[in-house]
């Protein structure tokens, strides 16, 4: 029974055993929803933590100004070319499938959007100078106890560039750092000992709150959406990986345990750092993964981006609304903006999705109320779209800078 013993195992009957529970006893299972919710938040209490002292590690340890301006360059011009790349696969398939066509949408005036419409509008009000304020945090203390990504970020880069620059006199930090990383990823390692329990709170929840039967109406936009993410991934991402010398059916086994614990949690940012550790072992330099895989939960949300796109036209489509090619081009300008603002978080979806619409007064915002019933299904999907496509791009952007050391495990994957 050694089988039992292994995480990923563990996750998977966890999953199966959730399923069953929230199909036979519904309001026992949505009460378990209290499970998720604790575990993510274990995750949650270290996430900031992990983030800054990753990036201080590696900037800090890198020394160049050159080389960090570099990485980080790449790894952006890296993120807007392959999110652009989803969120037209998110529209063609959109148009072609046609899935929102024929759907009533009586059920959507009388659903209760407004913790959504409110959050978008607050966002829109905002707008780009709003966003660049609210990454300063008002302190620096506080970003980490507000455990926000992006102020997190900006506090770790500007403490990590400000070591970088002091050279040998801010070792001794660093080395203090090392250190504390250390501690916090065994913390992990404790956690993730009752991913499985997690797994099994969120997909009772799942099950028992929407019923098996909320698949059968938007069945055909869920599995257009299941179907252009595997596309994705296979396709886009496979051509982008056999390039760098490694298969992504192979990277993706070798990730599978986050990915089981994102499949269940559907959350992303679940697996961060344990997955962050992975590409480390795998042979990605501790610089890049610090400062790649952070900055990629916030602007390189594959999946997120085909999913918005996909949502967007269904509503259009379900209202009956025609869009011009133009209006179409113009839906993919504002998504390629208002995405970059998406979290890995489950919900955070419908507030761009609403930010998105706001711009479109032709196709009504209550229309994100069609999807509520099963965008905890379809969530699942976007996760682990991001979660594959974060792993990627770190990988690439370390080979492409030789920081990659070739590893048991980097010969694993690689293209034969």
């Amino acid at each position: 029974m050694k089988w039992l013993k292994n995480l990923t195992v563990q996750v998977v009957l966890a999953i199966i055993l959730g399923i069953i529970v929230g199909a036979v006893w519904p309001e026992f299972g949505a009460s378990l929803k209290i499970l998720a919710d604790m575990f993510i938040k274990l995750i949650k209490m270290l996430i900031g933590p992990i983030i800054f002292l990753t990036v201080v590690i590696g900037i800090g340890g890198m020394g160049d100004m050159k080389k960090l301006g570099k990485i980080g360059g790449k790894a952006l011009l890296y993120f807007e070319i392959v999110s652009t790349i989803a969120l037209a696969i998110g529209i063609g398939v959109a148009v072609l499938v046609n899935a929102g066509s024929g759907i009533d949408t009586s059920s959507a005036a009388d659903a209760d959007i407004s913790k959504y419409t409110q959050a978008a509008e607050e966002n829109s009000e905002a707008g780009l100078m709003g966003f660049l304020y609210n990454i300063i945090p008002e302190n620096f203390v506080g970003s980490l106890a507000n455990g926000d990504l992006l102020p997190i970020l900006f506090s770790a880069i500007l403490f990590g560039v400000a070591a970088a620059m002091l050279g040998d006199k801010s070792k001794p930090v660093i080395t203090f750092f090392e250190q504390v990383s250390e501690i916090f990823f065994k913390i992990v390692g404790i956690v993730m000992k009752v991913s499985p329990i997690g797994a099994f709170g969120a997909m009772a929840y799942t099950i028992g709150n929407f019923g098996l039967g909320s698949l059968k109406s938007l069945g055909l936009l869920m599995f257009a959406v299941y179907l252009t993410m595997f596309l994705f991934i296979v396709i886009v991402l496979g051509l982008i990986a056999r390039y760098f010398g490694f298969n992504i059916l192979k990277f993706i086994g070798y990730i599978k345990d986050e990915i089981f614990l994102v499949i269940g949690t559907s959350s992303s940012e679940s697996a961060l750092p344990s997955m962050m550790r992975k590409l480390e072992s795998l042979g990605c330099s501790k610089q890049v993964v610090g400062l790649v895989v952070p900055t990629g939960y916030s602007f390189n949300l594959d999946g997120t981006s085909i999913y918005l796109s996909m949502a967007a036209l269904f509503i259009a489509q379900a209202y009956g609304v025609d869009l011009t090619w133009i209006e179409i081009i113009t839906l993919l300008g504002v998504l390629m903006i208002t995405s970059k603002g998406a979290a890995g978080v489950t919900g955070s979806g419908f507030i761009t999705l609403a930010a998105t619409l706001a711009a479109f007064p032709m196709v009504p915002v209550e229309g994100i109320a069609l999807l509520i019933g099963v965008d905890r299904f379809m969530s699942e999907a976007r996760a682990v779209t991001n979660l594959i496509g974060n792993g990627v791009a770190c990988v690439i952007v370390s080979k492409s800078e030789k920081e990659f050391e070739s590893t048991e495990a980097a010969d694993a994957i690689a293209v034969k």
